[in-house]
C-alpha cells in the first residue's frame, strides 16, 4: 500500500474499529502523524502559541504542547486509535491489547512487536485477509491459453 493510499484509508475509514489494516496501513500513517506533528510543533513555534509552563514542579518531565499542535492532536486521536485497533485485528487480536500501552515500557515494547508481525493469513475472526483481492474482478488482458486478447 502506498503512503497516499494508506493516508486516504486510515482516514475515510477514521472511527471504524472493525476490520483489518496492513501493516504499511499502519506504519504509513504512523509516520503521517509523526510528519504532521512535527509540522504543528515548528507552526506553534513560528506563530508563538505554544503554552508557557514552569519548569520547575511534578509536570516539568511533560511534554510542551501548543495550540496547533493541540489541534492536530485532538484531531488524529481517533483515527490512530482506530487504525490501531484494526491493525491488531490483523494480527488476530482483540483491539483491547492497546491497554497494555499503559504499562510502562514493557506495553510499548508488547504493541510495538504486535504492530510489526504479519498479518493472519487467510479470514480470521474478524474478516478477510486485507492482503488478497476478494471481491474484486480479475480482467486478464490475455487470454491465459491462447495469448490473445
Amino acid at each position: 500500500m502506498s503512503f497516499f493510499a494508506a493516508i486516504g484509508s486510515a482516514l475515510g475509514r477514521y472511527a471504524v474499529f472493525s476490520g483489518r489494516a496492513r501493516r504499511s496501513e499502519y506504519w504509513w500513517f504512523v509516520v503521517f502523524t509523526t510528519l504532521v506533528g512535527v509540522a504543528a510543533d515548528i507552526a506553534d513555534a513560528v506563530l508563538g502559541t505554544t503554552f508557557e509552563r514552569t519548569t520547575d514542579g511534578i509536570d516539568a518531565w511533560l511534554p510542551s504542547f501548543g495550540l496547533v499542535g493541540t489541534v492536530v492532536n485532538l484531531l488524529l486521536f481517533l483515527p490512530s486509535l482506530a487504525v490501531g485497533v484494526r491493525r491488531l485485528h490483523d494480527t488476530d487480536r482483540s483491539g483491547w491489547w492497546l491497554l497494555i500501552g499503559l504499562v510502562p515500557i514493557v506495553g510499548a515494547i508488547v504493541l510495538l512487536v504486535f504492530f510489526v508481525l504479519d498479518s493472519t493469513p487467510g479470514t480470521n475472526s474478524y474478516g478477510n485477509d486485507p492482503k488478497t483481492r476478494t471481491g474484486r474482478r480479475v480482467v486478464w488482458l490475455d487470454d491465459p491459453e491462447t495469448g490473445t486478447r
